[in-house]
C-alpha cells in the first residue's frame, strides 16, 4: 500500500463538514488552530472577473518527508502505507517537525504536549478495516478520493491518469502525496487560477518521480 488522496478542489464549498469529522474521529483539540485538516481560500481577478477557490488541504504525507529526517528521537516516522505519523510518547517539542513542513501542517496539541498532524484516520480508520477517511466519508461534494498509488487498477490511479493534476510547492522535492485535479473544460482559465508557480503534471509523468521517493524511503517505514 501506498496511501494518497485525491481532491478534486472546484467542487469544494467549504462547508467544513471535513473539519468536523476529523476533529470528531480522532479526538482532536477544539479551537480554529488546533487542525489536522482545513480549508484554505484564495480569491484574485482573471480578465475582470472575480473567481475564489478553496483549497482543501492537510499533511500531505509525503514520500521524502523533510520533518522525519529533523526529529531527534524519530517521534516522526513513516509507516506502512507510506504515512507520516508522530509517536507522540517519543515527542519533546523542540518543533524541529514544525520547521521543516512546507505545507504548515502540524501543530501542537496542549491537552497531549505533544505536536498532531493528519494520520489520513490511521489509527482510528484505517486499521480498523475502514478504507477511507473521516474527511472522505462526509465531504458531500465529493471533493476527496483516497486510495493507493501502488493499485494500477484502483479508483486514485484511474483518476490520476485521466485527469492533469498539481501538487502543492513541488520545488520543495518532497513528493507530497496530495493531487489536486486541474479543472476539465476550461484549462487556460484554470492554469490562471491555479496560478503559474504550479507545475501541471500527467500520471507518466509523476510515476517515476513517486517510485524513486519510495525506492528512496520506503525502507524505513515500520511496520504497525
Amino acid at each position: 500500500m501506498n496511501y494518497a488522496m485525491v481532491l478534486d478542489y472546484q467542487n469544494c464549498i467549504n462547508c467544513k463538514a471535513c473539519e468536523v469529522a476529523c476533529k470528531e474521529q480522532n479526538n482532536v483539540e477544539l479551537g480554529a488552530d488546533k487542525q489536522r485538516i482545513w480549508v484554505g481560500q484564495t480569491d484574485n481577478v482573471i480578465f475582470g472577473n472575480l473567481f475564489v477557490n478553496f483549497y482543501p488541504s492537510q499533511c500531505n504525507h509525503c514520500l521524502d518527508a523533510p520533518c522525519v529526517d529533523v526529529c531527534p528521537t524519530q517521534a516522526s516516522h513513516f509507516v506502512e502505507g507510506g504515512l507520516v505519523l508522530v509517536d507522540q510518547k517519543k515527542c519533546i517539542l523542540c518543533k524541529g517537525c514544525m520547521e521543516a513542513c512546507p505545507y504548515d501542517a502540524r501543530f501542537v496539541d496542549d491537552e497531549r504536549v505533544a505536536v498532531d498532524k493528519c494520520t489520513f484516520c490511521y489509527d482510528t480508520r484505517i486499521l480498523k478495516g475502514e478504507t477511507t477517511t473521516a474527511c472522505q466519508a462526509t465531504c458531500p461534494t465529493k471533493v476527496r478520493m483516497f486510495g493507493d498509488l501502488d493499485d494500477e487498477n484502483g479508483d486514485v490511479i484511474q483518476l490520476l491518469k485521466q485527469r492533469k493534476f498539481f501538487v502543492l510547492k513541488a520545488k520543495e522535492g518532497t513528493v507530497p502525496k496530495l493531487f489536486y485535479l486541474v479543472p476539465e473544460n476550461d484549462e487556460e482559465y484554470a492554469l490562471q487560477s491555479i496560478g503559474h508557480n504550479n507545475k501541471i503534471y500527467t500520471w507518466d509523468e509523476m510515476s517515476p518521480i513517486i517510485e524513486a521517493a519510495k525506492a528512496k524511503r520506503s525502507k524505513q517505514w515500520k511496520k504497525s
